[in-house]
């Protein structure tokens, strides 16, 4: 959807739960502000709601009126469930019903923050892609089987929007009106709120790795461990196993059971982000990225940082746009296989 086909405003409600958290709020709103405030039209309306439509006080204590109260009587194309701590308290039947009746109306729903437990427990999530904080990921995918989890900032489609906490919805909405307006404005809002660059849908979350697989996992966290401490000289898989006691089938299945992908695979996006950080936050030269990374030659690093983030070494270090709005890489289990065979051939 392009500027030129909105016939009027896209007006979002932003439902706020109890504890919300005002950081994951205030990115989302403040984006689409400065969208009508730089473009000098009209081009998002919005409204906070809440459940009486008595104030909401959020997780920092700041109290905050809303405009409206559910079900209610405006003329939202989307709604937004801003969550926050304790986000299993905010489920009511009368929301959940809300949220039912919107979606056969043919609404959008998303969720920012916790905000998407609320759209799971109403049976609204299953067989969506879905991103939540990852303080809640691990217990999130064993309530909510069906829900296809992601440890990624957003995620974006026609009729949902799903989004971490902190600071990722603004890179969500920022994606947004990329999308209905271009990419000019996009880039001019960041510029505006001093954002070094805006974040796409692929990028992960900075999740702990105790957070994901807890304490009980000793040897597991122990190989994670040697890989972050040997990105440039990278050890074989037999070499992990070896350190740990454990047999190369052992280390596969630990891998797969925890994390749910190959350690060769795990290996290769700890190497391919540090490229990236590097890239983004140094002068060195492509060649010195690709050797202190681990990568025999300069063209197999292009082309796996290609193949994994959309775009070219010397493209994300110019700050060069990916051409296509949204998503830009093959779907999981493409990619899976693509970074697999990658490392097999030699990497």
């Amino acid at each position: 959807m392009t500027s030129s086909t909105l016939s009027k405003p896209m007006y979002i409600g932003f439902y706020l739960t109890r504890n919300f958290t005002m950081i994951a709020m205030a990115s989302a709103i403040e984006v689409l502000r400065m969208a009508n405030q730089l473009s000098g039209q009209t081009l998002y309306q919005w409204s906070t709601l809440s459940e009486s439509g008595d104030p909401v006080t959020a997780s920092d204590g700041l109290e905050l009126n809303v405009g409206d109260r559910i079900p209610s009587q405006l003329p939202l194309d989307t709604v937004i469930v801003c969550g926050g701590v304790d986000i299993e308290h905010s489920c009511s039947p009368n929301l959940m019903n809300w949220l039912n009746r919107l979606d056969r109306q043919g609404k959008t729903l998303g969720g920012i923050c916790t905000g998407s437990y609320v759209l799971a427990r109403a049976g609204l999530m299953n067989n969506q892609l879905c991103a939540i904080h990852w303080e809640y990921l691990a217990g999130f995918q064993e309530l909510f089987p069906f829900v296809k989890t992601t440890d990624k900032l957003f995620t974006l489609s026609s009729k949902r929007m799903t989004s971490s906490g902190g600071t990722a919805p603004m890179d969500m909405m920022l994606t947004l009106i990329a999308q209905q307006h271009g990419h000019k404005l996009s880039a001019a809002i960041s510029e505006m709120f001093m954002c070094e660059r805006i974040r796409n849908g692929q990028e992960t979350q900075k999740i702990p790795l105790r957070n994901l697989v807890g304490t009980a996992q000793p040897k597991l966290l122990d190989i994670v461990s040697l890989m972050e401490a040997n990105l440039e000289e990278p050890l074989s898989m037999n070499e992990l196993a070896g350190f740990v006691a454990l047999s190369r089938r052992q280390l596969e299945r630990l891998f797969q059971k925890h994390l749910q992908c190959s350690p060769s695979r795990y290996y290769l996006q700890l190497r391919l982000s540090r490229a990236r950080q590097l890239l983004k936050q140094t002068k060195m030269s492509i060649v010195e990225i690709a050797v202190s990374c681990g990568f025999v030659s300069t063209p197999h690093f292009s082309k796996c940082y290609r193949d994994c983030f959309g775009l070219a070494p010397r493209h994300e270090r110019i700050g060069v746009p990916i051409a296509q709005p949204g998503p830009v890489l093959a779907p999981l289990p493409v990619i899976i296989d693509n970074l697999e065979s990658l490392y097999n051939s030699g990497i």
